[in-house]
């Protein structure tokens, strides 16, 4: 089971793996693929594990078979860069032609993948939109209804075993920020202000975790750099009691750490 959100007047549904999905329109929502940021890396010299895009599809092939959405919509940097497509693997490739010859696979651009993808299938959008519901890979100020990526949102919670941070979503009525997918992909914290100036009045976070979501307002989440004893301290009611993080609900999917 997954964790039901609703939203603009829409019944969507969070999972624990990053995507999300909008049931009555057969629509998962991804964002933040970097599909090839390995590969972008040994080209500057940077030694990593070149096995990035595998992985990522990989799990998003599975989500994909699970859920069985007739449209996937990618929120842009999709691809680490424009020459990401030509740098996978044959392999990596096949397997994600198959995919996007499945659904109506969008593509928003991104700022890393202003070009249209070539030679992987899909459709490149500047941004999508579906009933009360727009698409975008970055959020705009003002815009209600609105779903976005870009900012890799993280969350860190106090807890007595010390400070957990997790990718996760960011939330409130008029905006949904969805976490990174991609194996490569790194975080900001959600009250870093690049984000908290998208959610002036405050929000949820949903954390990813082990096959389940936890969720906390913003105000539960600690300050980059905080000590467990000064958040305790600042804000004690903000702060968990217990080491255990309580879980919104359990998913079906066998993954998620983070």
């Amino acid at each position: 089971m997954i964790a039901p959100f609703h939203f603009a007047g829409e019944a969507l549904q969070l999972e624990p793996a990053g995507v999300l999905l909008w049931p009555a329109m057969r629509v998962m929502v991804v964002a933040d693929l970097h599909l090839e940021k390995g590969s972008a890396a040994a080209r500057k010299g940077q030694l990593v594990p070149p096995w990035d895009s595998r992985v990522t599809l990989e799990r998003l092939g599975l989500l994909v078979r699970r859920y069985a959405p007739r449209t996937v919509v990618a929120l842009g940097d999709s691809f680490h860069d424009d020459h990401g497509p030509a740098r996978l693997l044959a392999a990596d490739a096949a397997s994600l032609r198959r995919m996007t010859d499945s659904v109506d696979f969008v593509w928003v651009r991104g700022n890393h993948d202003r070009a249209p993808p070539e030679g992987v299938g899909g459709r490149a959008v500047e941004s999508w939109a579906a009933g009360p519901l727009s698409f975008r890979h970055q959020a705009v100020a003002g815009v209600a209804g609105e779903l976005s990526g870009h900012f890799h949102p993280k969350a860190r919670v106090a807890t007595r075993a010390g400070q957990v941070v997790r990718p996760c979503f960011m939330t409130d009525a008029r905006k949904i920020m969805l976490p990174a997918f991609g194996a490569y992909t790194g975080g900001l914290d959600v009250r870093a202000p690049a984000i908290a100036a998208h959610f002036p009045r405050g929000g949820r976070v949903f954390l990813l975790g082990q096959q389940r979501l936890f969720s906390f307002s913003l105000g539960q989440t600690s300050r980059p750099g905080a000590s467990r004893e000064a958040c305790l301290r600042t804000s004690r009611e903000a702060c968990l009691r217990t080491t255990p993080l309580d879980p919104v609900v359990r998913s079906t999917h066998p993954r998620e750490g983070a």
